[in-house]
């Protein structure tokens, strides 16, 4: 049983792999950042430089990874993925530095999580192309320096605010905001995926798997292998009501949310009258860190307008109420209808 859970992990991650963009007319949406990449990357190799160093932010799943694949395509060159936590000591980093090779691309996923020490000694790296070591401790320590082939680093974060300003400033290549992507990109991405799986879905399913997506490639794309899935064992053809029924089998409702955004709405409704309520207080409500309510359920929720974040704290809109079947009083008791 353990083989075989570890090869349907495997295939999932070569699936995933196969529907990731490789060239940039295929990467869909986001186009303002493509153009200024393409700028960036055309320039350097007319200059005979290697590309300057590169963040981009913005919620899970909108294609940062992808970005930083489709450059070290575009270059030519090697890429080597880490990511922050992954990055302990210093040794960690200049284990990854020392064996990069000319022109290689560094990703960094989550750079926000990067250790303050091991930040630090990245500046002369991004900056100067060398890394300075210090050995020993006290009066008898000294610093060795070593020259670093040239790299670009691409870093990407869901949390651009927790990235320091001193490293913010070091991306010279410029920072880049990733938005949530329109109904219509993400159907044309649904409608692309389903071609690279050999999938035949109509034009209502491709809508319906669209509009419950979350304005989110990544989760377009799991959404069309579970309604596929759905489909082959029940041996349906993967229509709209088909779609229907494997994504309310995932509890996710017509708008795209699932029992996580129902539960957040729910309670703040429901326990304190629609806020405002703080962070931390949802969070343990919730039994859920405070950085997923923060990264991962709000932002949604927020982009269709059913919760604003005030200075108070997250207070529900009349949409959220109408949504859930809430009768709306503000400032008094909520109740179900």
């Amino acid at each position: 049983m353990k083989n075989k859970a570890k090869n349907e992990t495997a295939d999932e991650s070569i699936l995933d792999q196969t529907l990731r963009p490789t060239r940039w007319d295929e990467y869909i949406g986001q186009k303002h950042i493509k153009d200024n990449v393409k700028i960036l990357l055309r320039a350097a190799e007319e200059r005979g430089h290697i590309p300057e160093h590169i963040l981009f932010y913005g919620p899970p799943g909108l294609g940062k990874t992808t970005l930083a694949h489709l450059i070290a395509k575009e270059t030519g060159k090697q890429m080597k993925i880490t990511s922050g936590p992954a990055i302990e000591k210093v040794g960690d980093l200049a284990s990854i530095l020392t064996n990069l090779a000319s022109g290689d691309i560094l990703f960094i996923d989550e750079i926000h999580r990067l250790n303050k020490i091991v930040e630090e000694i990245l500046y002369p790296a991004m900056e100067s192309g060398v890394l300075d070591i210090i050995i020993g401790k006290g009066p008898s320590a000294r610093t060795i320096q070593l020259d670093l082939p040239p790299f670009t680093l691409i870093a990407a974060t869901t949390r651009v605010a927790m990235v320091s300003s001193p490293l913010r400033s070091r991306f010279s290549g410029g920072v880049f905001r990733l938005e949530f992507y329109s109904n219509e990109e993400i159907a044309e991405i649904v409608r692309r995926s389903s071609k690279l799986l050999k999938t035949k879905l109509d034009e209502e399913a491709l809508k319906e798997i669209a509009k419950r997506s979350r304005f989110t490639p990544r989760t377009a794309n799991y959404f069309l292998k579970r309604a596929r899935d759905f489909a082959q064992v029940h041996k349906k053809d993967l229509d709209k009501k088909t779609v229907r029924e494997a994504l309310d089998m995932l509890a996710i409702d017509d708008i795209g949310l699932n029992s996580s955004d129902r539960k957040f709405l729910e309670i703040l409704i429901g326990k304190f009258d629609g806020g405002p309520v703080g962070l931390k207080t949802m969070g343990a409500a919730m039994s859920e860190e405070e950085a997923t309510v923060e990264e991962v359920i709000e932002p949604y929720l927020i982009q269709l307008g059913l919760l604003e974040r005030t200075s108070r704290g997250r207070v529900a809109t009349k949409k959220a109420y109408d949504h859930l079947d809430f009768e709306y009083k503000k400032g008094g008791q909520n109740k179900l209808i």
